[in-house]
């Protein structure tokens, strides 16, 4: 089964949205992707127990109203079909969907460093654990500690008490110089400001990070450094989040050039393979605002509004210095590459150590070697978090991109075989 589609977007988080809303009035006709359920990506995941803030709502109903974009939730690209169509999958059946144009918003993952007693049950990562609490998971009085870097601390603890969890701490790796540096300039972003009080929380500590997870069958407390001592709090759940790491799969299955760990873009939001845009936090993080200015350029660059896309330009520059005063005052310690010991495991999915990784030259290297990556999750942790410790860059992924029907995959062979 196949269908075409002259705009296809992948991600259905705010830059997606964003995107085909702009793209929406040149009557192209658009699809819409994404894995979750529902539309809003990750910042605004619905659940049975989430909120969703009032432009994430007006959004869907902007995208539903428009009678020429069709939005597929719950599913997920599976593989490149061709030179420009992409094999998909959702719950009942599998496809091929074609395009003239695409645009990639497919967000980003939060990276997870290793350190002694991360995989006892009761650790997640700060962003994972919103994600759990929205979906329906009960954490009413239960004691709670963050550790990390960057505001996700502070909204995941937000989310955390609102559904009846006791925070005890709030970690956050970077001073208070620096804390104090990104606090100066949020007037420049009014609304930040706002959230910024919003979001406050006594419990929360600068120059202190996570050095073990404590317990034996679970999670029974934490080791914190803060300020050079060493505290530990008894808790029943640790969420851990060290920031952002771009989701560029896709991207580099793609061929586009990547910059840095994100999607390299010219001034249209356009990557350097033709055809192919890209907008979001996949492009590099910067948070909603700034993916919802990126997704609106890439729409009308797509269907051939360049005056529409250069009028955001200011706009987007705005929000692109609160995304570079994150990077540089939320900027990793280097003794966060240091947490794990040689008996941690970095390779959750095929129980590898520290210790199996640290003499090999690269990541293929240590594929053959202790298969690492070579898992359930694909390298989707370990990946992220070797990159971190060796500097090693994962190769660009191999099909299928997540597990698939056979009778899904089947389709390849019968594209191939018709051609």
């Amino acid at each position: 089964m196949s269908a075409r589609a002259d705009i296809v977007i992948v991600g259905a988080g705010p830059a997606g949205l964003a995107a085909a809303l702009a793209a929406a009035p040149s009557g192209a006709r658009i699809v819409v992707l994404d894995d979750n359920p529902a539309p809003g990506g990750q910042i605004w995941r619905d659940g049975a127990q989430a909120t969703l803030p009032a432009e994430a709502l007006r959004l869907r109903e902007r995208l539903a109203a428009c009678a020429n974009v069709r939005l597929a939730c719950a599913t997920r690209v599976v593989a490149l079909a061709g030179a420009r169509g992409l094999l998909l999958e959702d719950p009942e059946r599998g496809w091929r969907l074609d395009y003239e144009k695409l645009i990639l918003c497919t967000g980003a993952r939060e990276l997870l460093l290793p350190f002694p007693g991360w995989t006892l049950p009761g650790v997640t990562g700060a962003g994972g654990l919103q994600a759990l609490i929205k979906g329906g998971l009960p954490v009413s009085g239960e004691h709670l500690v963050l550790a990390g870097s960057g505001p996700l601390l502070l909204a995941s603890a937000a989310t955390a008490k609102a559904n009846g969890a006791r925070v005890l701490r709030i970690a956050e790796q970077a001073p208070w110089s620096a804390v104090a540096r990104f606090a100066l300039r949020l007037p420049r972003w009014p609304n930040k400001l706002a959230q910024s009080f919003a979001l406050h929380d006594p419990g929360y500590r600068a120059n202190s990070h996570v050095v073990a997870a404590l317990g034996s069958e679970r999670l029974e407390g934490v080791r914190l450094n803060q300020g050079g001592k060493l505290l530990e709090i008894e808790c029943e759940r640790l969420a851990c989040g060290f920031g952002l790491i771009p989701n560029i799969q896709l991207a580099q299955a793609l061929g586009c050039a990547i910059d840095g760990n994100a999607i390299a873009v010219d001034a249209w939001q356009a990557s350097s393979r033709e055809a192919v845009y890209a907008a979001g936090e996949c492009s590099g993080f910067g948070g909603s605002e700034l993916a919802l200015v990126e997704g609106a350029i890439a729409g009308h660059a797509a269907v051939g509004e360049p005056q529409r896309a250069r009028a955001l330009w200011r706009q987007r520059q705005r929000w692109q210095g609160f995304a570079e005063a994150l990077r540089r005052d939320f900027a990793l310690d280097p003794r966060l590459s240091r947490l794990a010991a040689p008996d941690t495991l970095v390779c959750r999915c095929e129980d590898v150590p520290y210790s199996s990784l640290a003499g090999q030259p690269d990541w293929t290297a240590a594929k053959l070697a202790s298969r690492c990556g070579m898992g359930a999750c694909q390298g989707r942790v370990c990946g992220a978090a070797a990159q971190h410790l060796f500097g090693w860059q994962p190769p660009a992924p191999r099909p299928p991109f997540s597990p698939a029907r056979l009778d899904t995959l089947l389709q390849l062979v019968e594209d191939d075989g018709a051609a």
